[in-house]
């Protein structure tokens, strides 16, 4: 492994991939754009970013053999990073269009409750519920923001973090090796390359750690 980690960057038609790229380079990480599950090959980071509905997404990935390639990517160990619509994906359904998501997270993907104004576009507190290396010290911080749907995860324990725009939603979640983040951390500035560097520590970390005894 060289000494900036390899994260595959997937394209599947729902996002900017020149932003999320450029923010990942800046962080740390060896980036290549992975159109195809070929691409995923000698990743052990794959973010998956992403703007849109779902419906449209999962038929993107499912066209280009991306889901199942996603699925066995993380069972060897890669970790994965929803970003927006990458995080929405996670979960079983979503109710703006009634599409199947990955399904790997149990909850649906709602409208935001009780929103003040919708889209919700701009800067907003990321404020963590529990102490994770992703949100080191629970400290609270501005992330951008532009969605009108978020995670309504149905285990409480996965949510990381909460932020508010009319009623608390899920901002930011994590299970095992899969992470998900409804904001933008590549247009969040310094927050947002902090925290990408905060995620690259645990894909390495994730490599480097020593086998468990009796592997």
């Amino acid at each position: 492994m060289t000494d900036r980690p390899r994260v595959a960057v997937v394209d599947y038609g729902a996002g900017n991939m020149v932003s999320i790229v450029h923010a990942l380079e800046r962080a740390g990480a060896d980036p290549v754009v992975a159109d195809r599950p070929a691409a995923l090959a000698g990743a052990i980071g794959i973010v998956v970013p992403g703007v849109g509905a779902s419906g449209p997404a999962m038929r993107s990935l499912r066209r280009r053999g991306l889901d199942r390639a996603l699925e066995r990517a993380v069972a060897n160990g890669a970790r994965y990073l929803g970003v927006c619509l990458g995080l929405q994906l996670l979960f079983e359904r979503s109710e703006e269009d009634g599409a199947a998501g990955l399904g790997w997270l149990r909850g649906t993907v709602q409208p935001l409750p009780e929103a003040p104004r919708l889209p919700h576009v701009g800067w907003n507190l990321v404020e963590p519920v529990i102490e994770h290396p992703l949100f080191p010290g629970r400290a609270c911080e501005p992330f951008y923001f532009v969605h009108s749907y978020a995670p309504a995860p149905e285990r409480g324990a996965i949510v990381l973090a909460e932020t508010t725009h009319g009623r608390p939603f899920a901002s930011a979640v994590a299970s095992g090796p899969v992470a998900g983040v409804q904001f933008h951390p590549e247009k969040s500035g310094l927050a947002g390359l902090r925290f990408l560097e905060r995620w690259l520590t645990m894909v390495v970390a994730q490599v480097t750690a020593p086998p468990e005894p009796g592997s």
